[in-house]
């Protein structure tokens, strides 16, 4: 943050952990101005939503009719896409295929949830298992980066190997978790850099890697965001835009229907990221995602500024789960705890000291945004 004057925002919990953040005269940060001028004049999950996602769905059947499957979905456990295949199949009627793809951090409950669901509804899943070696490797590389964005692997992974996996096998819509409700304060490119960038995944890997990728699902930005597109005609459909999403009603929803079981935070059915978001980052780089997670819920009136406030006074971790974690990821990654803990306490470095395409991004997304088609602040 340097030299600037803490400030936390008077309305959501934003602060001046985000280096770009605004504030106007009302103490009101740009994140809530974004939210009621671009987002909320635009985002209809009344009737006229309900029409709109219904027309989609559709389109979808009648296109896809003669397919075993009609629109793959990327399952990974968390709620968002677990409510998304539920919606798929039991209020549209469509044909998912769900297509996971295992990194080796699956948490106890992302493992239930996927099978209870598969289980529940009927469905087909595909499940991708990354070479473990290289996923080790490319974790390792980036954590010797000293980068706060350590969960790009993780999440390079699971878009390339989403988007791979529908351009090479014909299919015409993708359906995600993507939403509104719990992501319309978008987490600052300092604290987690763009995934999609496969020019800085390959440098970093390039500097500080070990052994070649020779099977990890890669990516870059221009083959799923244009060729895949606009060549292979793969779209990309969000139906918790058009409908009613409440967060916590939803996991009740699924808790009820077919045994799902919660997790403490978002993102949090991956053992790997809870140790990331929970710990690494608010400790390393003093970053703390729950602030722009919680800030969402809180424009979105499912949760209070008080309540948030109350929350991110606490660790995301107790000290008992922390220590197991810490030991379990080290071990995993081949390090001694030491090791783990030296490179903690190693030189912090950020997305600007690598390789990268940052130019392209910004272009593409004042693209997106002129089209409509981009509505969060991304910065």
């Amino acid at each position: 943050m340097g030299h600037r004057l803490y400030q936390i925002c008077n309305r959501c919990i934003m602060d001046t952990s985000d280096s770009g953040i605004v504030f106007d005269t009302r103490g009101w940060c740009d994140y809530c101005n974004n939210y009621d001028t671009n987002i909320l004049p635009h985002w209809h999950t009344d009737v006229r939503g309900e029409r709109e996602i219904r027309a989609i769905v559709e389109k979808i059947k009648r296109e896809r009719a003669g397919e075993e499957h009609d629109c793959l979905i990327g399952l990974s456990g968390g709620v968002d896409s677990s409510y998304v295949t539920y919606l798929a199949k039991e209020k549209f009627g469509l044909r998912p295929l769900l297509y996971h793809v295992d990194a080796g951090w699956n948490s106890q409950q992302a493992v239930n949830n996927i099978e209870k669901l598969v289980d529940g509804l009927g469905l087909d899943l595909y499940t991708e298992v990354v070479d473990w070696p290289e996923m080790r490797d490319l974790q390792l590389a980036f954590f010797k980066a000293q980068v706060p964005h350590l969960d790009t692997p993780q999440d390079h992974a699971f878009f390339a190997g989403l988007y791979n996996f529908a351009a090479k096998n014909g299919v015409k819509y993708i359906q995600t978790g993507a939403n509104y409700s719990t992501e319309c304060v978008r987490e600052p490119l300092e604290w987690h850099y763009h995934a999609s960038d496969l020019r800085q995944l390959r440098d970093i890997h390039r500097r500080f890697g070990t052994r070649p990728l020779k099977s990890f699902p890669l990516a870059d930005v221009l083959k799923f965001k244009v060729y895949y597109r606009f060549f292979k005609g793969v779209q990309v459909v969000k139906p918790l835009n058009y409908v009613p999403y409440i967060k916590e009603q939803a996991m009740q929803e699924l808790v009820d229907r077919f045994g799902w079981q919660r997790y403490a935070h978002k993102h949090y059915e991956s053992r790997f990221t809870r140790f990331y978001e929970g710990y690494w980052l608010p400790t390393k780089f003093g970053y703390d995602k729950r602030r722009a997670h919680f800030s969402s819920l809180i424009l979105t009136g499912q949760m209070t500024r008080e309540e948030a406030l109350a929350k991110i006074a606490k660790p995301a971790y107790d000290e008992e789960t922390l220590a197991q974690d810490f030991e379990y990821i080290a071990t995993k990654l081949g390090l001694t705890v030491a090791e783990l803990r030296a490179l903690h306490g190693g030189p912090n470095k950020t997305y600007r000291d690598y390789a990268n395409q940052m130019g392209l991004m910004e272009l593409g997304t004042k693209v997106l945004r002129a089209f409509g088609a981009q509505r969060a602040i991304i910065r």
